[in-house]
């Protein structure tokens, strides 16, 4: 964070200083909310959840070196005491970039957030100090978190904004307004707590519509719904996709031998090819996104398409291929999943399988509501119709719907199976693994399948597999 006093910190948030002997101490260090994670000059700002409170471990986080708390009570150390942490800390974040100057790119859509964000960061940081987060910090408290490790020589703060509700990126584009917004897409993910795909669109585009007149709005001319939210912005737009009428778009567009997409990418300043070391086609629309930003930020089209071919995934369990000594690769993208999500990882399976058999080792999405017994079984079906050799499905009622919908398709007897967890599922392939095998495992966050990755990738099991 750019270095402030404790006195101009209680001033931006409206807090009362509590047990602070020298107000003129300077916060140099990050903003944390995990004790653990405190270095000296940090800010430790206290949350209380439903199993921790964040007050009880105050004098743990002065005795590593915090500065001092920001609390919602006095907790008998260094304190600037407010009503609201997160409103505290949305005000803080909103305070320290607006002083900062530095361009700020925030993206959302309901696919390949955290994927486009990683390319987004490794294009900029090419060219200048860049802040983004890590993982998917993209809510009320992640998005401030990140904001306020921005320092006096970051350039670019890019930014991933998720929403569950009409209003949530409204709230977080007015923490840190940005002035380059981009929409990826608008799927299936969350269409139960939003009832629609339409009124998903109407939450994402809040992001347009939060950009200034001088700003930029990228968005998807793949998606219609994406495209038309044009109108909602006084924004310049620029378009990306595949599609003869985007600014920044693919040609040429095919998957090497190993399942990595190359292309030939067009910006307005001209073309130049990309060869992507990660992994499904997929990551095309994501590389065409980043591109499209990184030009506007002023790359030129050789910078960005050598930076394309060399990015690789900063975030883990998505899309992670890992080649084990006796060749089996496994592909762990369990990480979190929905419908367009699920589609994409089995064609990247099928594409890295060529010539080998395939597993699809698969959870269930969450969070489909009414939809979710159709998307599960249509999900079942593709592994089905894309000749995957065998889908694992593991879990409880929606993976069992995954395996009636490949059952249904015409994956009978050993070609589907449904198992009950994560322990099953590593039994059965321990058992039937053979060298050369791919194994793609996939499902929402809360199933907890990179257990299975992991467990395969364990040394311990090195030569369990049959016919190793």
């Amino acid at each position: 964070m750019i270095a402030l006093s404790l006195a101009e910190i209680a001033d931006l948030v409206s807090g009362q200083t509590h047990d602070i002997p020298d107000t003129s101490l300077q916060v140099t260090g990050p903003v944390v909310i995990d004790s653990r994670q405190v270095r000296p000059g940090s800010l430790f700002a206290a949350y209380a959840g439903e199993r921790v409170d964040g007050h009880d471990f105050a004098q743990r986080a002065i005795d590593a070196g915090a500065a001092a708390v920001l609390a919602t009570r006095p907790v008998g150390v260094p304190a600037i005491v407010v009503p609201d942490v997160t409103e505290a800390l949305g005000a803080l974040s909103r305070s320290v970039v607006a002083r900062l100057g530095a361009d700020v790119v925030a993206l959302t859509g309901s696919a390949g957030k955290t994927s486009t964000k990683d390319l987004i960061a490794q294009l900029l940081e090419r060219k200048a100090p860049t802040v983004y987060p890590a993982g998917n910090l993209n809510n009320e408290i992640g998005l401030p978190l990140t904001a306020l490790r921005a320092t006096e020589d970051t350039r670019h703060l890019v930014l991933e904004m998720g929403a569950r509700y009409v209003g949530d990126i409204r709230y977080l584009t007015g923490l840190v307004p940005p002035r380059i917004g981009l929409v990826l897409n608008v799927g299936t993910a969350h269409v139960g707590e939003f009832g629609s795909r339409e009124k998903i669109a109407e939450a994402k585009g809040e992001m347009v519509e939060s950009l200034p007149a001088d700003g930029v709005a990228v968005l998807n001319a793949d998606d219609n719904l994406v495209r038309a939210m044009a109108s909602r912005t006084k924004a310049r737009v620029v378009y990306f996709g595949e599609s003869d009428t985007a600014d920044v778009r693919a040609e040429n567009v095919r998957l090497t031998e190993q399942g990595q997409p190359t292309f030939t990418l067009h910006t307005p300043s001209g073309c130049s090819d990309v060869t992507m070391r990660l992994y499904g086609e997929h990551h095309v629309s994501n590389a065409l996104a980043a591109a499209a930003v990184a030009h506007e930020l002023g790359m030129s089209v050789d910078e960005i398409a050598v930076a394309l071919s060399e990015a690789g995934t900063l975030s883990r369990w998505r899309m992670e291929v890992t080649e084990r000594p006796d060749g089996v690769t496994v592909v762990n993208d369990a990480y979190n999943a929905n419908p367009e999500s699920m589609r994409a990882a089995l064609r990247a399976l099928v594409s890295m399988g060529k010539g080998r058999r395939t597993w699809a080792v698969l959870g269930h999405m969450a969070e489909l509501g009414d939809t979710s017994l159709v998307e599960h079984d249509a999900v079942g079906r593709l592994a089905v119709r894309l000749n995957v050799s065998k889908l694992v499905a593991v879990g409880g009622r929606e993976a069992s719907w995954l395996q009636l919908g490949a059952y249904n398709e015409g994956s009978w007897g050993e070609e589907s199976v449904h198992v009950s967890d994560t322990q099953a599922a590593i039994d059965l392939l321990r058992g039937e693994l053979r060298p050369g095998d791919v194994v793609l495992v996939k499902a929402s966050r809360s199933v907890g399948l990179e257990a299975v990755a992991q467990a395969l990738l364990d040394p311990a099991t090195e030569g369990e597999v049959a016919g190793s």
